[in-house]
C-alpha cells in the first residue's frame, strides 16, 4: 500500500512509497482504512525530533476511516464501522484510568514502541507509526481501544480532526482550565488547537477573546472562529492594557510549546488568573520562574495533555457541540497554513482513492 514515511528525524521531507505493509494484526487488533487524516503540529514537531518518536516512522495521529477487519476478542466493532483513531487509548485498570484520569494513561505511549509497518524487500525494513498509530498511510493495524466508532453523519475529515486538534483545543478551555463566563482570555498560538481553544471560550461566555500569532492569515482566521480581536505578538501588550486595564487576563492559553511564548504567557496572565499549557515542547526547553512571583502572584499554571479528561466523552462532547452549531468543525478543514514539503508529500498521497486527506495545523 501507499504510505509517507520519514527516513531520519532531522529531516523535513517524507517519501511517498507504495511497498509499505501494515503488521501486527491479530487477537485485539483492527485493521482501519484511513479515509481522512489531519496534519497536526506533533507530526512536524516529531519529523523535528522536538518529541521523542523512534525512527524511520510514518507520521500522523489524527485520523478516521472504516474498519475492515477484527481481530479475535475484539468486541464491540465491526467489518464496515466508521471509527476515527484515538492515539493516547485508556486501559481503564491502571491508577491513572480508575482516578478517572483516562488522558493519563501509558498504555499509548507503550504502544508506540512497537512498530506498526513494514518495507519488504532484501533487507526488511520496521517502520513505526506515529504515536503507535501512523494514518499518513492507506491502512493501519490498531489496539482495537485506539478505534473509537463514530456517528454515521460525522463526515471523516471532522472525525479525523475530533481524534486531536479540537479535542485537545477544546478540552483545554472546557476540561483544565475551566473557563467562566464573562471573563478575559488571551490564546497564543493560532493553529488548529489554538483555533479549538478560542471556540472552547467562546462557548462557554468568555466575554474578551485576545488571539494571538504572528501569522495573519491565521490572525484573520482566529476572527472567524470567534475571537473578539487578534494582534501580532508585539501587540499583546497594549492588548493587556487595553482589555483588562493592564492587570493581566484572566485566562491565558499557551498553543506554541516553547518556554519563551510560556513567560510570556505568564506575565500576560493577572494575579489569581490561570495559565494553561497546552503546547507540546522539547524535554530540554525550560520555563524558569522565581519562587517568590510564584508566590506571591498566585497565579494557576495548568498544563493540558490532550485536553485532559476523559477523552471518549471528550469527542461526543465535541460531536453535540457541533451537531448544535456551537462550533464550527468544516471552517476547520480549510483553515490550513503553507507547509511547501509535507504538502508536496501530501498532494501525491491525494491521487490515491483510498485516501482523502485534510491538511490542519
Amino acid at each position: 500500500m501507499r504510505a509517507a514515511v520519514l527516513h531520519e528525524i532531522g529531516q523535513d521531507k517524507l517519501e511517498v512509497v507504495d511497498d509499505m505493509e501494515a503488521v501486527g494484526f491479530g487477537p485485539g487488533k483492527v485493521r482501519l482504512r484511513v479515509k481522512a487524516t489531519g496534519l497536526c503540529h506533533s507530526d512536524l514537531s516529531a519529523m523535528s525530533g522536538v518529541l521523542p518518536q523512534p525512527g524511520p516512522f510514518v507520521p500522523g495521529h489524527e485520523g478516521a476511516g472504516e474498519i475492515v477487519e477484527v481481530g479475535e476478542g475484539v468486541t464491540g466493532l465491526s467489518p464496515g464501522d466508521r471509527a476515527l483513531v484515538c492515539w493516547l487509548p485508556a486501559c481503564g485498570s491502571c491508577p491513572a484510568c480508575e482516578r478517572g484520569q483516562t488522558h493519563l494513561c501509558l498504555t499509548g505511549f507503550m504502544n508506540a514502541g512497537t512498530p506498526n509497518f513494514k518495507r519488504p524487500g532484501a533487507t526488511p525494513q520496521d517502520i513505526f507509526g506515529f504515536a503507535g498509530t501512523g494514518t499518513f498511510a492507506e491502512e493501519v493495524v490498531l489496539p482495537a481501544q485506539c478505534a473509537v466508532p463514530i456517528p454515521d453523519d460525522v463526515p471523516y475529515e471532522i472525525a479525523a480532526l475530533i481524534g486531536c486538534g479540537v479535542t485537545t483545543g477544546l478540552g483545554a478551555a472546557l476540561n483544565t482550565a475551566e473557563v467562566e463566563a464573562g471573563s478575559s482570555v488571551a490564546v497564543i498560538g493560532c493553529g488548529g488547537v489554538g483555533i479549538s481553544a478560542i471556540q472552547g471560550v467562546r462557548a462557554v461566555g468568555a466575554a474578551q477573546i485576545v488571539a494571538v500569532d504572528p501569522v495573519e492569515s491565521r490572525r484573520e482566521a482566529a476572527l472567524r472562529f470567534g475571537a473578539t480581536e487578534s494582534v501580532a505578538p508585539e501587540g499583546l501588550a497594549d492588548a493587556k492594557n487595553r482589555v483588562t486595564a493592564g492587570e493581566g487576563f484572566d485566562y491565558v492559553f499557551e498553543v506554541v510549546g516553547r518556554s519563551a511564548t510560556a513567560r510570556t504567557a505568564y506575565e500576560a496572565t493577572r494575579r489569581g488568573g490561570t495559565l494553561c499549557v497546552v503546547g507540546a515542547g522539547a524535554l530540554d526547553d525550560f520555563l524558569q520562574l522565581s519562587m517568590f512571583e510564584l508566590f506571591f502572584d498566585e497565579k494557576r499554571i495548568l498544563p493540558s495533555l490532550y485536553g485532559g479528561g476523559d477523552v471518549l466523552r471528550s469527542y461526543r462532547r465535541a460531536v453535540a457541540l457541533w451537531r448544535a452549531g456551537r462550533i464550527d468543525l468544516e471552517g476547520l478543514i480549510t483553515h490550513r497554513v503553507r507547509l511547501t514539503e509535507i504538502n508536496d508529500a501530501l498532494d501525491q498521497m491525494r491521487t490515491g482513492e483510498a485516501l482523502r486527506t485534510c491538511v490542519e495545523v
